[in-house]
This record gives C-alpha cells, sequence and structure tokens, in this order.
C-alpha cells in the first residue's frame, strides 16, 4: 500500500473504488495480520474521505436551494 496515492488526492469515485477493493481483500481473508492492518487503516481513510465529498456536495446543493430561493423572492413581491 506505501505506493497507493494519498487519500486526500482522489476523487470520491477513486476512493469508492479503492475502497470497494480493500474491502473484498478484507474479506476474503487471506492477508498477514500487519497487511490486514494496513488495509483496515486504508479503507478507514478512504470512507472518510468519501464522506468528505459527500459533505461538500451537500452543502453546495444546501447553497444552490437556498441561492435559488432567495432569487426567487416571495409572491408578494411579484404585486
Amino acid at each position: 500500500m506505501s505506493d497507493a496515492p494519498d487519500v486526500a488526492s482522489l476523487s470520491y469515485e477513486q476512493a469508492r473504488d479503492e475502497l470497494v477493493q480493500v474491502v473484498g481483500r478484507l474479506e476474503t481473508g487471506g492477508e498477514p495480520l500487519e497487511a490486514s492492518l494496513a488495509l483496515w487503516e486504508r479503507g478507514e481513510a478512504l470512507a472518510a474521505r468519501c464522506q468528505e465529498w459527500l459533505d461538500g456536495a451537500r452543502e453546495r446543493l444546501a447553497a444552490a436551494q437556498n441561492g435559488s430561493l432567495s432569487s426567487a423572492g416571495s409572491p408578494e413581491d411579484a404585486e
């Protein structure tokens, strides 16, 4: 895993795809203990990165919705 890219540099899709691979490797159970621990830690970091992307997307959607509500004005403004 030492040649793996820095988690902070990954897109959502890259982090998600690698997380799926990590989970698959952990589920097969064929890794030695040290490798399993390293995979688990990498998986935790990847899951956190995915959550960061999702939180950011949620914030952007909320801002866009608030912006469209603000620009639409109230029904009284139309009179």
